[in-house]
């Protein structure tokens, strides 16, 4: 019989540390845009999807990039699930990622178990950690949700046996899910349910990949003669599988640079994708056909693809690519989900072994087919349709045991519009310190003041919420959390009216003077926006209370772009009036050496710049695709970037990545 149990692993973590105090009011900066001359010859729903709602802000979540590279063994809570075929392990505060999948009669684990847990800026708003399956939902990219705690509780599975729960609100979309995993006795595959729900009256852009990390020293096949390359110039064109320019790129370390292989699964075609060794062993996916994408990702041979697999584990440990599941043909796409409707789907891991000659023969046809004949001998293509006809009957059950608690935005929500949501959940009993405000609004058309001093608490911006702050007291944290709202809707110049109007009466006013530095930034006003950046961080020295996590937060958040600001604005006596007030851990870390180098070199002093350099120090929350580190070094020395700092994930004659 199926077990679920809690347990708990011990492994080096890197803490997330506290979440950025400051509203992210910028559009998400990343690498994965189309370029304009490719989107003319794309398929017309490609492209319209390609269109359709891309994510314009982060709000209402918050960046998270308070973590460093320092870790020390810890427990991490984690719920296993086993019959006697297969272990799967859990981890419920991080995204519900299945980190290990064990086939026990083998003594096989069929997915890349990253020894460590090391936060990287690979997520929409920062932390993410590589290995393992996760689940991501709401928009391109890695969810926010990737180190996050999601709901979890044992529910009966339609065979009777026991079955893990994991939902959340996700809120970049304001959309309700579940992911329902159980193993059937006897069974070699872990089946996955997944539910998608727009509860409003109003249409939803969705987005969901399942990212499984592998060994990268696998064969990846699919049942695909044709694929969508997207790299980091951003460029998306159609080629060949298995080989093109001469290359066989479905050997992941065959490529030189990162890149996306989006497979053109043909409609009718069974969808799934394998990763297979030398000895024609490893890991398939299948699903049902609504899941219709499948992709590999390779970091490949290049340098900074290595430098970038030693950043995220530690050495020694092997190599790792991706093979994913989607909606859409890529991940570029957001599909709709209509107004009160939903969308499911059934996933299944599990072991397979073919025959290695075909495996890895010259004949890409033949590969295939030995493929897709063991897999069906092994879970025959009606067996998964005929477990998601019957994972469907309870999929609305409620849940029993509670395993783990995820956040209080969904309870919120419930509360607010009485949303009925069978089979997840979001009871009031979960609300926590972030939500009680906005109760406090919803219940009394009022937002409280603050008591004490403090960096305001987290925005609310969708359309009901800013509806009921346009119409409470107009106190200066409404003020604050108002503008912030107008500003996520697009209404940029009523946002500067209200932080204007809160800043006339505000106590704290720091928090309002680096949002109209943001929107001074915006529309090109360079000298203002330095002239508030450097009244935002005076006014926060003078209010700080102490030395807490949530100030020394606020602070090193507000000095970092304070600095970014004056620097533009070729101010270096300014910035370095900033610098000289951060904490003296802040300059320390990584990232404020960085900006150090940078500040030195304006001031001219080019060798003590290079001195950084040479003394050595690690971004913690570099971003994927950054060359922040490369353009910096080139401004300094002809010489070639050293191997530490190299992180670039494309052709060097491939223009900036930013």
């Amino acid at each position: 019989m199926t077990s679920i149990r809690r347990d708990v692993l011990t492994l080096p973590v890197a803490g997330l540390g506290p979440v950025n105090p400051l509203p992210p009011l910028c559009p998400p900066g990343g690498t994965h845009r189309v370029d304009e001359r490719d989107r003319a010859g794309l398929p017309r729903d490609m492209a319209r999807q390609i269109a359709y709602e891309p994510l314009r802000s982060l709000l209402p979540e918050r960046l998270r990039d308070g973590y460093g590279r320092d870790r020390t063994p810890r427990g991490v809570e984690a719920i296993v699930l086993e019959n006697d075929r297969l272990r799967a392990t859990v981890l419920p505060g991080f995204g519900g990622r299945l980190v290990s999948l064990l086939h026990k009669p083998s003594d096989r684990e069929l997915l890349y178990r990253n020894p460590v847990l090391q936060p990287a800026d690979f997520a929409l708003n920062g932390a993410w950690f590589s290995g393992g399956v996760e689940w991501n939902i709401g928009a391109t990219g890695h969810s926010t949700l990737a180190c996050a705690p999601l709901h979890a509780a044992r529910v009966t599975a339609p065979d009777g046996t026991d079955m893990l729960r994991l939902w959340e609100w996700e809120r970049l979309r304001d959309l309700p899910f579940q992911v329902d995993l159980w193993l059937p006795e006897g069974s070699d595959f872990l089946y996955v349910g997944v539910r998608v729900r727009n509860p409003h009256e109003r249409a939803a852009p969705l987005y969901w990949w399942s990212n499984t990390a592998v060994p990268e020293k696998r064969r990846i096949l699919a049942p695909a003669e044709e694929a969508w390359h997207f790299g980091y110039e951003r460029r998306l064109r159609r080629v060949p599988v298995p080989a093109y320019d001469g290359v066989d790129r479905t050997y992941p370390p065959r490529s030189t640079y990162p890149a996306d292989y989006f497979y053109e699964v043909p409609d009718g075609q069974r969808r799934w994708i394998a990763a297979l060794d030398g000895a024609g062993q490893g890991l398939v996916q299948t699903s049902t056909d609504l899941l219709r994408g499948r992709k590999l990702f390779v970091w490949g041979s290049g340098t900074g693809g290595r430098r970038w697999q030693q950043w995220l584990t530690e050495p020694g440990t092997g190599g790792y690519c991706e093979i994913q599941a989607g909606l859409a043909r890529t991940q570029l796409e957001h599909v709709r989900l209509d107004a009160q409707s939903e969308v499911a789907w059934l996933e299944a891991y599990g072991p397979l072994a073919a025959d290695a000659p075909a495996v890895h023969g010259d004949d890409w046809a033949a590969a295939r087919a030995a493929v897709e004949d063991r897999l069906e001998r092994a879970l025959p293509r009606r067996e998964v349709e005929a477990a998601h006809g019957r994972w469907l009957t309870a999929a609305d059950t409620e849940p029993g045991e509670v395993l783990a608690t995820g956040s209080g935005w969904g309870a919120l929500e419930v509360l607010r519009a009485g949303h009925k949501l069978p089979g997840t959940p979001f009871d009031r009993s979960t609300l926590g310190d972030a939500q009680q405000p906005w109760l406090r609004l919803l219940e009394s058309g009022s937002f409280p003041e603050p008591r004490r001093a403090g960096p305001p608490g987290a925005t609310l911006v969708a359309p009901h919420w800013r509806d009921m702050l346009e119409t409470a007291p107009a106190q200066p944290l409404t003020e604050y959390h108002l503008g912030v709202a107008q500003w996520h809707a697009g209404d940029l110049a009523q946002a500067v009216r209200s932080w204007e109007r809160g800043l006339a009466l505000a106590p704290s006013r720091w928090p309002l003077l680096r949002c109209l530095a943001v929107a001074d930034q915006e529309s090109g006003h360079r000298e203002r926006a330095a002239d508030r950046y450097l009244e935002a961080f005076d006014d926060l020295c003078q209010e700080r209370r102490d030395d807490g996590e949530s100030w020394t937060a606020a602070t090193a958040a507000l000095g970092r772009e304070a600095i970014g600001a004056l620097l533009a604005a070729r101010r270096t006596a300014d910035a370095r009036s900033v610098w000289q007030r951060l904490r003296p851990a802040t300059r320390a870390r990584g990232r404020f050496r960085l900006i150090e180098a940078r500040l030195l070199l304006a001031e001219g002093d080019r060798d003590a710049a290079r001195a950084v350099f040479d003394a050595g120090f690690e971004v913690a929350d570099l971003r994927e695709g950054a060359e922040a580190i490369g353009e910096l070094w080139s401004r300094i020395t002809d010489e070639p970037l050293p191997e530490r700092y190299d992180f670039r994930m494309r052709p060097p004659d491939a223009g900036s990545a930013g």
